[in-house]
């Protein structure tokens, strides 16, 4: 859920309660690899989806966990994250996260009780953080258990405005990144469970990825017009994590929408957003001048890139009514597949 003005409705109206109607399963048993799909559906419609589509036969499998599970998965699917053998779902406005196996897709647990949440990162086998939006709290559970253990307190944030979204670690520490009427990194010692630094960049920094060279790249999506928080030319940091101080900025230009900046294998070439597909080398001086996709007059939605060949994969939302469809193009930017999913398809975890 990544509009800024459909997050808003989440403060002015009341939680959704998700009813888990169950009916009949199937089962399933699918390839060892391939790509799972997030598709959000309409805030509080409860019409979120999960897709899996293999590469290798270009086959597609839509609303998997609805059919293994006999349930549907909630409202507003937002990351998903695998784990070993796990996959775990978060399903931001109906406040839970979803354990399921990777290969039957069936559920093996769930963490509930959670305020609004958004990513879930690993810092052991028996300790993870799931981030939140209007929490001044990063929630710590115990996986093994399904269950909430405590609460990492954010300075400068109460829980009307509080915002933390993705995390990426360097040694013990682990940085996040703040978005939502935010402008911070946070940084945060893992065996102490507690911020140690924080790090001011421009408005509404809606990404974070770490590169080769260990430099912490975000982009700022620069706030809207009539914000209260302000409104600014966007910009992409590099940041040394080592250090935790910035190194460079590249601004877009005003009105500008960059966003979901991600991260080859290799971790030396950056990919996101900004009406186009846009790429770069993690040692480059400058913002390129031409994408490397052009945009086909739609809603460029999510994106990812493959870790096996760096494939681009690009998820449209079309109108936010109907099924998203996803575009898979080759590392050059070739075409090479496009299927539909669910409706608004907005994030990607590669099996």
């Amino acid at each position: 859920m990544k509009n800024l003005t459909l997050i808003t409705l989440i403060f002015t109206l009341c939680h959704s309660c998700m009813e888990w109607e169950y009916g009949s399963e199937e089962s399933f048993l699918l390839s060892d690899s391939g790509l799972f799909i997030m598709n959000e559906g309409n805030f509080q419609y409860g019409n979120a989806t999960l897709s899996f589509y293999n590469p290798t036969t270009k086959s597609v499998e839509n609303e998997i966990f609805y059919r293994a599970n006999g349930m549907k998965l909630g409202d507003v699917a937002q990351s998903m994250t695998i784990r070993d053998s796990l996959g775990w779902i978060v399903v931001n406005n109906s406040h839970v996260l979803f354990a399921i196996d990777l290969n039957t897709f069936k559920e093996v647990g769930r963490i509930t009780n959670l305020t609004s949440p958004r990513y879930i990162h690993f810092i052991s086998d028996e300790k993870a953080y799931i981030t939140q939006i209007w929490d001044n709290r990063i929630f710590i559970v115990n996986p093994q258990r399904f269950e909430i253990t405590g609460h990492i307190e954010c300075p400068g944030m109460t829980m009307e405005s509080g915002s933390t979204e993705q995390m990426v670690q360097y040694g013990k520490y682990l940085y996040v990144n703040c978005w939502s009427y935010q402008n911070r990194i946070l940084k945060i010692d893992t065996e102490s469970d507690s911020v140690v630094g924080e790090l001011e960049v421009g408005i509404q920094p809606t990404s974070l990825v770490i590169d080769c060279n260990n430099k912490l790249w975000t982009v700022t999506d620069g706030g809207y017009e009539g914000s209260p928080y302000g409104y600014e030319a966007p910009s992409l940091y590099k940041i040394d994590a080592e250090t935790f101080t910035i190194e460079a900025q590249f601004k877009f230009r005003h009105g500008d929408s960059p966003s979901e900046i991600q991260i080859n294998r290799e971790k030396n070439r950056l990919y996101w957003i900004n009406n186009d597909i846009w790429d770069m080398s993690v040692n480059a001086d400058r913002l390129p001048i031409r994408p490397l996709i052009k945009e086909q007059q739609t809603i460029y939605y999510g994106l990812t890139v493959a870790p096996n060949n760096g494939e681009i994969y690009i998820a449209d939302a079309i109108d936010y009514q109907q099924q998203g469809k996803i575009y898979r193009y080759s590392a050059t930017g070739e075409l090479i597949d496009e299927f539909y999913v669910g409706i608004i398809p907005g994030a990607f975890c590669w099996k």
